[in-house]
């Protein structure tokens, strides 16, 4: 009997763009879990000092007379998040393209119930800091934590449907699109047009790269790093430009599958036709010939899965982990969080993330069953659905990093932003966790 070895073992398995997503989220939610409570254990110990100034330490990039001068923090929140906001860019443009998407009927609910889940919590929001220098933050309770949301559902295992699953994860997608173009056009101050101008020429050449074929990745990354820095300098969010060049990626591949395995079988048929020598070495025409599979091998997947299967480990376990802990750790003092959490700013994010996320999502989806606009996932229920809901008000990564566009250099409404973030998004994942296996299940 032979045994393998982990690594074997999954390298026996074959895994679908989507189940590669699931497993990439699930890993992110954990490394992201494990990292917030590092930051928060960091900021309320006796390195807490240490802590805050590392983040603030200045890194400098010259060339000549020109200089860009950022702190790390900075550079994670602009420089590094641009790749995970890219990754963000590729997973819509596939859902889109042939994903759960791609068909409307499908989608419509996935959508609507996403769109209830934006304007709702926003709304209540506004409502209670409406005509306050607070107001900015409405798009703070808009978000959803799509690799917190996932994880509570994959550790649910068979309780929860795999229609329910995509269910949240189409629903998540729609509203990541929708943080991208609310940070795009409501949290950009100032505009510079001509590194504008510069970014969408940028933009206009990625395209035109795509459309004249070319598939190798090297010239979209020095193209696409540019467009970053005119977008930096331009006054729109420079993250923005990870989700823009995204869409110009390559989706389709150099090679249709059916050439591809036409020409496979040939290659193979030759290399069989080479005798193997005593020492079970190889003739230089079967490696030259295994090359030229490897070769096909690329060319047959898309630039676009390249780059997302290529890049998801890096983000999750990189990317989002520095992020978290560097902007997860605030000093807590016990003796004032209950007037901390009681401050407009807190509660119109608490219950955003709770009470407006159920109510959009849930509710909305509700009307579409009713009004056979929509169907109801396949085996699935409306107290499932319920339970995703909640699962809908964990906010974390996108939340804080709204709350820091929204209250640039407020220190004070950043400290309430995030202390309204942890607070909603541990007890939404929470309820909804306890719902979905001690309650729904039942039904």
């Amino acid at each position: 009997m032979k045994l393998y070895a982990p690594w074997e073992k999954a390298f026996n398995k074959a895994y679908t763009p989507f189940e590669e997503f699931l497993h990439a989220q699930t890993t992110t939610g954990i490394v992201l879990m494990f990292t917030t409570v590092l930051a928060l254990m960091l900021a309320n110990s006796p390195l807490a000092d240490a802590y805050k100034h590392f983040f603030h330490i200045q890194i400098d990039f010259n060339v000549g007379s020109w200089k860009l001068s950022h702190s790390i923090h900075h550079w994670i929140n602009d420089g590094l998040m641009a790749v995970f906001f890219f990754i963000v860019g590729l997973e819509i443009k596939r859902e889109i393209l042939v994903g759960e998407l791609s068909n409307i009927k499908v989608a419509i609910l996935p959508i609507l119930a996403a769109i209830g889940g934006m304007i709702l919590p926003a709304l209540i929001y506004l409502s209670i800091n409406y005509g306050t220098d607070a107001a900015s933050g409405w798009g703070i309770p808009m978000a959803t934590d799509i690799a917190f949301a996932i994880s509570a559902l994959v550790l649910l295992g068979k309780r929860v449907s795999p229609a329910l699953v995509t269910f949240l994860v189409a629903l998540a997608i729609v509203d990541d699109l929708g943080a991208v173009v609310v940070i795009a056009i409501f949290y950009t101050e100032q505009i510079n047009m001509l590194p504008l101008a510069l970014a969408l020429v940028s933009f206009l050449t990625l395209v035109s790269f795509n459309r004249f074929g070319i598939h190798a990745v090297l010239p979209y990354f020095i193209i696409g790093l540019a467009m970053w820095f005119f977008m930096l300098e331009s006054g729109v969010h420079a993250t923005i430009a990870g989700v823009i060049a995204a869409m110009s990626i390559p989706s389709k591949p150099r090679y249709a599958p059916v050439d591809f395995t036409k020409h496979t079988k040939n290659l193979l048929d030759e290399y069989d036709n080479y005798p193997v020598t005593t020492d079970h070495m190889m003739h230089e025409k079967q490696k030259a010939i295994l090359l030229n599979i490897t070769d096909k091998i690329d060319s047959v997947n898309s630039p676009a899965a390249r780059l997302e299967h290529d890049l998801h480990l890096p983000v999750s376990l990189v990317v989002i982990p520095l992020f978290a802990l560097a902007n997860a750790g605030i000093s807590i003092d016990f003796s004032s969080i209950s007037t901390t959490i009681l401050e407009p700013i807190s509660i119109g994010i608490i219950a955003g993330l709770i009470i407006g996320k159920v109510l959009g999502i849930a509710g909305v989806a509700y009307i579409a069953i009713k009004l056979g606009i929509a169907k109801l996932p396949d085996n699935s229920t409306m107290s499932q659905l319920f339970g995703v809901a909640f699962l809908g008000g964990i906010g974390f990564t996108m939340s804080i990093f709204v709350a820091d566009l929204a209250f640039l250099g407020n220190e004070s409404f950043i400290f309430q932003a995030k202390v309204g973030i942890l607070a909603a998004s541990l007890f939404a994942g929470l309820f909804g966790f306890i719902w979905l296996r001690y309650v729904a299940s039942r039904n």
